[in-house]
């Protein structure tokens, strides 16, 4: 019955919420085989590649406070920084010369950097280097904000849901923040032309199997070029300090089902994959992954941008890090290639 189920989902792109919930329910089951075809599907589109980003993380100051976040602005333990628009700049030129072609700037949602500083560096990074791609993950603004960093050049926005159930949401989060602008958000941004990435946590406090199953529903109506989805990783300075950790196992075999509800989709096996089993990134990978996003912020700040506890590559240079998960992707018939890395259009259809 439920090698049935995928093999449905891999001709059909979509189920039901109660098949969704039986696959996910009795993944041992299925895990082997969503997996050979989840790989079947990215190889059909994209082969053997894959694409990587140069994660730029250039502020750690948030004027939020989500529980589970360790860069919240109540944790007073942490050190804080802002890159200058200098540095962001520099660090894009290095990742250039080391074959990088996107970058993401990410940072906590913080006001220091305004629609003006942002759209100069935007302007100047894409001058640099006209045939990049620029993403950005810089949380909730406005419509006109958003408007303002497209036209200034930015391709890409990524911006996690985090839980596609509104009452979960609101569990993790402070009354000041709404579920609801969250998704008109992604809404906007998706109107603006932008490719649009999503995604969750694996195994946040609360989140039940049902919930999951309403994650693939959810994505499948919103229809989003990107999904990003990691365990969900406590920190030791915030609320969830406590709470049980997500796991690799079921964070892997959910990166199998979204490949084959959204084909096409940009798919990163994330760090914090890698952080919860120390070969996550490559079992990502063999579930149907294919996108990596190492880092090319100052090593000297890496340390700091620490949104849950253990975080990999902290120390590396860039060129080091890269070396050596161009070794380790190798070994699962895969590549690293340097080119922008675009989502295939007309793929999830």
């Amino acid at each position: 019955m439920y090698n049935e189920l995928i093999e449905k989902l891999a001709k059909d792109h979509s189920l039901t919420r109660e098949e969704y919930l039986q696959l996910i329910r009795n993944r041992d089951k299925v895990r082997d085989r969503a997996a050979e075809l989840a790989c079947g599907v990215r190889e059909h589109y994209y082969g053997n590649r894959i694409f990587i980003r140069g994660l730029i993380e250039f502020s750690n100051y948030c004027k939020n406070n989500c529980y589970y976040c360790g860069i919240r602005a109540g944790n007073r333990n942490a050190e804080r920084y802002r890159l200058t628009g200098e540095q962001i700049i520099s660090c894009a030129d290095t990742g250039y010369g080391l074959g990088f072609r996107t970058f993401v700037l990410q940072g906590g949602e913080d006001p220091y950097y305004t629609d003006e500083m942002l759209t100069g560096i935007i302007r100047t990074i894409k001058q640099n280097h006209p045939d990049c791609a620029l993403t950005l993950s810089l949380g909730e603004r406005s419509y006109e904000s958003y408007r303002l960093l497209k036209e200034a050049g930015a391709d890409r926005y990524l911006l996690r849901h985090e839980t596609a159930n509104p009452a979960h949401y609101g569990t993790m989060h402070p009354a000041a923040m709404q579920w609801e602008n969250r998704v008109q958000c992604l809404k906007w941004l998706k109107e603006l032309g932008y490719q649009t990435g999503a995604g969750f946590m694996v195994g946040s406090p609360g989140q039940t199997e049902e919930d999951l199953a309403g994650e693939m529903l959810f994505l499948k109506e919103i229809d989003p070029q990107m999904v990003g989805i990691g365990p969900f990783i406590p920190h030791q300075d915030t609320p969830f300090k406590d709470k049980e950790a997500g796991t690799a196992e079921l964070t892997t075999f959910l990166l199998s089902l979204i490949r084959l509800t959204l084909p096409g989709v940009l798919l990163p096996a994330t760090t914090a994959l890698g952080t919860i089993d120390p070969l996550g990134r490559e079992k990502g990978i063999e579930a149907g992954a294919n996108v990596l996003m190492p880092n090319l912020s100052p090593t000297d700040v890496r340390e700091k941008y620490l949104l849950y506890d253990n975080k990999i590559c902290t120390g590396e240079e860039a060129a080091q890090c890269l070396e050596c998960l161009k070794q380790r992707v190798r070994k699962t018939g895969c590549e690293i290639v340097t080119d922008r890395g675009d989502y295939f259009p007309g793929a999830n259809k």
